[in-house]
């Protein structure tokens, strides 16, 4: 049985203009309109029925687009297609796309047009996008707030840390989580036509977690705490001592919240025989802190 549901947004809008491309061969739009519906919660049977297909021609089209996405269902020379693009232009075209990252497939299209004067249809065109390691996806949003020389020079003393990290010696990354106590709404099966409501919770109750965890063995320490703070920051610290108790150094990544420099904390670090040494993650870097996404599993 295929599981609805399994398409991205960006792969829907992609298959739905290969259907509606008239210039699409029909098999091709064939192939995207059995892959949609089978998104949709269609099983292979019912495809079959309103394509005009056999079952089995529909559970092979949805292994093609699994194995090779939309190259898988508009390319059917089984021996291989030559491109109509020189090496030269097709070098050309993957350094322009890298460079203005075009919206559609149509934009792409037309500079080929201008450029070198050759039409692609819709569905050959995605088949050499996909062919030149082109893919269409959405970028990730990030603060404008970032240094990226800082990003580079944390990453490059990372590196350089765990590349000459001593077998007596250890790291954990350390971060605060607030999880709101909430109701949060999910699907579910009910009467066509009847109202479905939920009652939220009353207020917006939240924990405090200080957390820590160990990448090379998975542990982890999580302190419930009233306040994160100077003395929660202390109590973790501690925590991660008591987990390692035989490493003579350990090295505590961190964000730059204002607790982990407070006062309280930096005079309990330079006491005499302190086995923690703390290290600092640039500002506007979540990503670098692997503990954002345990969270992210926790939320």
């Amino acid at each position: 049985m295929i599981r609805s549901g399994f398409l991205s947004k960006a792969e829907r809008l992609e298959l739905r203009a290969l259907a509606r491309d008239g210039l699409s061969e029909a098999r091709a739009a064939r192939r995207a309109n059995a892959i949609i519906l089978l998104d949709k919660g269609w099983s292979c049977q019912e495809v079959a029925e309103a394509l005009l297909i056999d079952d089995d021609t529909a559970r092979s089209w949805h292994r093609l687009y699994d194995e090779h996405g939309l190259t898988g269902l508009v390319v059917f020379d089984v021996g291989g297609s030559h491109s109509r693009l020189s090496a030269e232009q097709e070098d050309a075209l993957f350094t322009w796309v890298s460079a203005s990252l075009p919206r559609n497939a149509r934009t792409i299209g037309a500079w080929i047009v201008d450029s070198f004067g050759i039409e692609y249809s819709h569905a050959g065109l995605i088949a050499l996008l996909h062919r030149l390691k082109l893919s269409y996806r959405k970028p990730a949003m990030v603060s404008g707030k970032l240094d990226a020389a800082k990003q580079a020079t944390f990453i490059a003393d990372y590196d350089r840390l765990m590349c000459g990290l001593e077998n007596d010696e250890a790291v954990a990354f350390v971060d605060a989580v607030h999880p709101t106590h909430q109701v949060r709404a999910v699907g579910c099966w009910a009467p066509t036509g009847e109202a479905v409501a939920i009652t939220p919770s009353s207020g917006r109750d939240r924990v405090n977690i200080h957390g820590a965890i160990d990448l090379e063995t998975g542990k982890t320490q999580m302190l419930d705490v009233l306040t994160v703070d100077a003395q929660s920051t202390i109590l973790l610290l501690m925590a991660i001592l008591a987990t390692h108790p035989s490493r003579r150094l350990i090295h505590v990544f961190l964000d730059n919240a204002r607790y982990h420099h407070a006062r309280l904390a930096q005079e309990w670090l330079v006491r005499k025989g302190q086995r923690i040494r703390l290290h600092f993650v640039p500002t506007y870097s979540p990503h670098l802190n692997p503990i954002e996404r345990l969270w992210g599993v926790m939320h």
